[in-house]
């Protein structure tokens, strides 16, 4: 009879145009999992947090146990949650879930009680400097087959603004030709890289904003639906503001409005909009999320499997969630590995209260380290029937690419002061 022991696990630090951190787990009779453990800036801080104080405790612990390895690896630290904590126990259960669909010999999604759906629903992310090239790139990702589009823009007076994508030869770290969408994430020149400084100024942006979504709504028409990301940049009033001045335009959902630590802010937004609210991509426990899912304050969890604890704990997140009528979107930009979006795909094709998944497309380079079986198909994502996650890596193409420094850019307003990115 096989043995379901964990023998070893190792961490594989690999940059193929972006950083990733990956756990793999190996069994006693060689079954192979795979977890994602990647913190956009922060990526050595869980790899060491996994070398030197989490794998030294699975060694010999049945790869079967995984809610059991969870509550141990949480609980048994003493100091719970946090980013770079859930970061890397995501990792384990990742993995873990792998190992077990693998011994099974079923896709994973067969264990989190089989298929709700024919495929998850992906919006794409559309972005341009000005309208003309906001409007080429949507047309873009529908003739992509995209059903669903997060509609970001360049503000008037300002020179870049994070999450618009910007064009090759710009002086963002760009490839030469093209377009970056990919990695908003900037590496140094010649050193180690600092986090860009960019200006902000959101009386521009209020004013700005409305006058897009009614230029898409009369070009792209009432049906398609739209979605629109403020990265935590307005205060409650700012907020309930901008949502009063979208509602014309049927959004399918206004995302990270405010910063989300202070739950009464969302009740204050919540009080002077009906524009559905998304957020929580920031979280990285169910019980940040406790007094919006019972106050029914958001409309979407937006967490990570990568940054909350992985497939257990997103899952009891998506079924407190339903409980209160509130659907999933979970967060799915490319600072998620591909193994990491894999698990997310399991999830949405498992969980009845599934709303939507971010899909960003991996790179090329990315793709050739991670295999993939996922596919996407007339609008939609599915994991594909590949045993486990359905994800492998390829480790001499992922030595070819080394660790390399990027951070996010940091906002500052005109007169200097550091502001939400």
């Amino acid at each position: 009879m096989p043995t379901t022991a964990i023998a070893s696990a190792e961490v594989i630090v690999t940059s193929p145009g972006r950083n990733f951190v990956t756990l793999q787990i190996t069994t006693d009779d060689g079954v192979v999992g795979l977890g994602d453990a990647t913190l956009n800036g922060r990526e050595l801080a869980v790899a060491v947090y996994l070398a030197d104080h989490v794998i030294p405790l699975l060694k010999g612990r049945d790869a079967m146990d995984i809610e059991d390895t969870w509550q141990y690896l949480y609980r048994g630290a003493y100091w719970r949650r946090g980013p770079v904590t859930m970061a890397a126990i995501a990792a384990v259960d990742m993995a873990l879930w792998d190992i077990k669909a693998k011994v099974a010999e079923l896709p994973l999604y067969q264990l989190l009680g089989g298929r709700s759906r024919m495929g998850a629903l992906a919006y794409a992310h559309a972005s341009g400097r000005d309208t003309e090239e906001l409007f080429d790139s949507i047309r873009e990702h529908l003739d992509l087959g995209y059903r669903a589009i997060r509609v970001q823009t360049g503000v008037p007076g300002l020179d870049s603004v994070y999450g618009v994508a910007a064009s090759a030869g710009d002086g963002d770290g760009a490839e030469d030709g093209d377009r970056y969408d990919y990695e908003p994430a900037r590496r140094g020149a010649g050193g180690r890289a600092r986090p860009v400084e960019e200006t902000w100024d959101t009386r521009a942006y209020l004013r700005h904003v409305p006058s897009v979504f009614e230029a898409v709504r009369s070009e792209f028409g009432a049906e398609l639906p739209l979605l629109h990301d403020a990265h935590h940049r307005l205060t409650p009033r700012e907020a309930a503001q901008l949502g009063r001045s979208l509602e014309p335009y049927d959004l399918f959902w206004l995302e990270d409005c405010t910063p989300a630590e202070d739950p009464t802010a969302l009740r204050y937004v919540r009080d002077h909009t009906t524009v559905p609210l998304a957020i929580g991509e920031v979280f990285n426990s169910v019980h940040d999320y406790q007094t919006l899912i019972t106050e029914r304050l958001v409309d979407y969890v937006r967490s990570a499997v990568t940054h909350t604890g992985g497939i257990t704990h997103l899952k009891k997140l998506a079924d407190f969630a339903s409980i209160y009528g509130i659907k999933t979107g979970f967060h799915g930009p490319t600072d998620v590995s591909p193994v990491g979006q894999a698990a997310h795909l399991h999830l949405d094709l498992a969980l009845h209260n599934f709303g939507i998944q971010e899909h960003m497309r991996h790179s090329e380079a990315t793709l050739e380290v991670f295999r993939t079986s996922f596919r996407f198909e007339d609008g939609r994502l599915h994991p594909g029937e590949r045993i486990g996650l359905g994800v492998e890596i390829d480790r001499d193409a992922a030595r070819e690419h080394a660790y390399d420094p990027a951070y996010l850019p940091i906002n500052r307003l005109a007169d200097g002061t550091v502001h939400d990115w």
